[in-house]
């Protein structure tokens, strides 16, 4: 009774809270500061949190849950209207118009705090109270420094002044904001995703907008699309998903029964099928979180990554803008308290985390390709904090690898396009189907056939050709017992769907050249002649030609492919060998639309970060011929045993080689043989020749 009555007068506490916030949000109306640009700044975030206020109002009194289609959809276009890219050379979220009325620190902290405030959307749909509260306070105690400041016949307030407001919310919060969003992925009670998936007439596409996230075409089109499909067709949809991640866990020899949970992340539209993917799950006895990727620093600092289900962007750049925002307070005692808030999560959810099986991930393509703007006016991360960003990731990265073991959950992904790919859209879906459900028995042998060639080699050549400078050696591990052990997986349609390629972990030592791509999307972002050079395995040069100057070059590819590591290793060679996705991005020209799940797929690839085998290296796993693979580790992850510290970098990223740019893969052995696999684009290894069929098709 006693635990019973503490919560009730917690919940009683924040709705005094609240009421007071909204209040004193609601006086601001009559007041003025004497400074008329900071005077419209407050008045725009107060009318914005008022009407954030109404929301919530309308969602606790059900009025969202029966709203009309044009109702929630101006509601959806008012909350969101003032980042769309039409809208944002004039909002306060953009750095850019911040700093020039505001100068350069107070605009970039005052930019930060709106970019906040914008994450209360989701809240007020799911009437989140607390979460609302508490960054209302933190706005009015802002404003409130303005107000004394005005009373005390000051000019305004310090920048640091301001600066250490936020500062002191991201401390203060970090523990529970960190707990709130583990618990919401390893332990999942009240769900309001779930609910929304299970309980909505999803033939009604007003269900879309009661989920709080920004809409588009994409979203309504996918959603009739899956709608126009027979239960039959979407349940097989939703069986290659869940049978992808139920296989994952056989095959690595891992048992799925000690697990409880899956994780399901999806961009909106495919509830359809994800709903049927929750009942399957229910039927190998996992429970589905359906949590959000939340638009606040807590959750997204230093990364413009989506993790969890998530409506379309409203733009691109205000997301890129805002992405090192954390900079603006972060110091060794600030990621120390993020630190401690990773523990403290982990503690909370211990028994939870255990049974946690990982992730199941559904990712869409076909948007207009996206490539930034870097902005002067944006933070950026000085070179301290970068090393200090990099620490605290890999020590965040181990704390919570010892709830969530890595040796003992699984994962998979698959991809569709959505709407914004092109009037084939509906064609192009169908498509995909089929390449996500080829048959994988027919590539299992012609992959072996490529592996049993590749482990009779000491290493790996690799050439592009054209306009391609690739040059590339990749070592490869010495096989003892040839005839029980390999270098290379054959990889077919579990984990990663669709099917298609072999890979391994290369030796560092020895593996050297260039690695280069005319054109290439890497989570999202364009990168133009990206050239990357490794001596002994890691990178030891890098250039990309994005903008004008060398410098802005360099640190685009520091802050998107090394993560503000010095070097990175090669931590994955791969030869891709679905000629089938190849042929597709072509035959509809969307080869710069293609997702890395599949891109990796059409050509031969290079990992730079960890291992495929990340965390797993000391598991034994075997190739469908019984073979055990032996290339789980290298150098650096060699040194998870003495210096864990040093072993993980926490960053795995794919840079594929189309087959139109090779010039050549082939084996070396150690008496000097040459056994060529690819020449200029096609297969030419005895029993790989099938492979060539949809290149000469197309």
């Amino acid at each position: 009774m006693s635990e019973s009555f503490s919560q009730e007068d917690a919940q009683e506490l924040i709705d005094q809270r609240y009421e007071l916030a909204t209040d004193r949000i609601s006086e601001m109306k009559e007041e003025h500061l004497s400074d008329a640009d900071y005077d419209a700044y407050f008045h725009y975030l107060a009318d914005f949190l008022l009407m954030i206020r109404d929301t919530c109002q309308m969602a606790v009194q059900g009025r969202i849950a029966r709203g009309s289609l044009e109702e929630l959809e101006n509601l959806n276009h008012r909350l969101y209207e003032d980042v769309l890219p039409e809208n944002y050379d004039g909002s306060y979220a953009n750095p850019a118009v911040a700093v020039r009325r505001f100068g350069e620190d107070r605009g970039r902290l005052l930019s930060c705090l709106y970019y906040e405030m914008r994450s209360l959307i989701p809240h007020a749909f799911e009437a989140q109270v607390k979460e609302l509260t508490i960054r209302m306070e933190l706005f009015l105690e802002v404003y409130g420094a303005f107000c004394n400041a005005q009373a005390d016949r000051k000019d305004i307030p310090s920048a640091q002044e301001i600066r250490e407001i936020l500062y002191w919310f991201y401390s203060d919060y970090a523990e529970e904001e960190r707990r709130l969003r583990f618990g919401q992925m390893v332990a999942p009670e009240e769900d309001y995703a779930r609910d929304l998936i299970m309980n909505s007439d999803l033939k009604d596409p007003s269900y879309l907008y009661r989920f709080g996230e920004y809409i588009t075409d994409n979203e309504l089109k996918t959603a009739e699309l899956l709608n126009r499909m027979s239960e039959e067709e979407v349940a097989a949809l939703a069986h290659t998903y869940t049978e992808g991640y139920r296989i994952g866990f056989e095959v690595t020899g891992k048992d799925i029964h000690k697990k409880k949970t899956v994780s399901v992340r999806y961009g909106l539209g495919f509830e359809r099928m994800i709903r049927c993917a929750i009942l399957d799950f229910e039927k190998i006895g996992l429970q589905s979180s359906v949590y959000r990727a939340l638009p606040s620093l807590f959750h997204t600092a230093n990364s413009t990554y989506r993790n969890g289900y998530c409506g379309a962007s409203a733009n691109k750049q205000y997301e890129y803008d805002h992405k090192d925002d954390d900079a603006l307070f972060m110091d060794a005692a600030f990621l120390q308290r993020r630190i401690e808030a990773v523990r403290s999560a982990g503690e909370m959810f211990k028994i939870q985390a255990a049974v946690f099986g990982g992730p199941a991930v559904v990712e869409t393509f076909g948007e207009k390709p996206f490539s930034p703007a870097i902005k002067k006016e944006a933070v950026h991360l000085s070179l301290a904090q970068e090393k200090m960003l990099a620490e605290y990731r890999g020590q965040a990265a181990m704390i919570q690898n010892e709830y969530i073991h890595e040796d003992e959950r699984s994962f998979t992904i698959i991809a569709f396009p959505v709407a914004e790919i092109g009037a084939q859209y509906e064609e192009i879906f169908r498509e995909t189907i089929r390449l996500n459900t080829l048959d994988y028995e027919l590539y299992q042998k012609i992959q072996q056939v490529i592996i049993d060639t590749l482990d009779k080699a000491e290493y790996c050549l690799i050439r592009g050709m054209g306009d391609n400078r690739t040059q590339m050696k990749v070592a490869l591990h010495h096989l003892s017992d040839p005839e029980k052990e390999t270098n290379f997986e054959n990889c077919v349609a579990d984990v990663n769907i669709p099917v298609g390629e072999v890979f391994t972990s290369p030796v560092l030592k020895g593996t050297e050249g260039v690695l280069h791509v005319t054109q290439v999307y890497l989570e999202g972002l364009l990168f133009k002649n990206l050239e990357i050079h490794f001596s002994d395995g890691c990178i030891s040069g890098y250039s990309c030609s994005n903008f004008d100057t060398d410098v802005e070059n360099r640190k685009y590819i520091d802050d998107n492919i090394l993560y503000h590591h010095d070097t990175l290793p090669l931590g994955e060679f791969a030869i891709g060998t679905n000629t089938t996705a190849y042929m597709m991005a072509q035959k509809y020209h969307i080869a710069d639309k293609m997702p890395i799940l599949i891109a990796e797929k059409t050509g031969p690839h290079f990992a730079v970060g960890d291992t495929c085998y990340s965390h797993e290296e000391d598991n034994i796993t075997f190739n469908p011929d019984g073979k055990q693979i032996i290339a789980r580790s290298n150098e650096i992850s060699d040194l998870r045993g003495t210096e864990p510290e040093k072993a993980y970098l926490n960053c795995h990223t794919d840079i594929t080689i189309p087959y139109d740019e090779l010039g050549e893969v082939s084996a070396v052995t150690e008496d000097g043989r040459t056994i060529p696999i690819i020449l200029n684009g096609r297969f030419v290894l005895e029993g790989t020749q099938e492979l060539n069929k949809p290149l000469d098709e197309g």
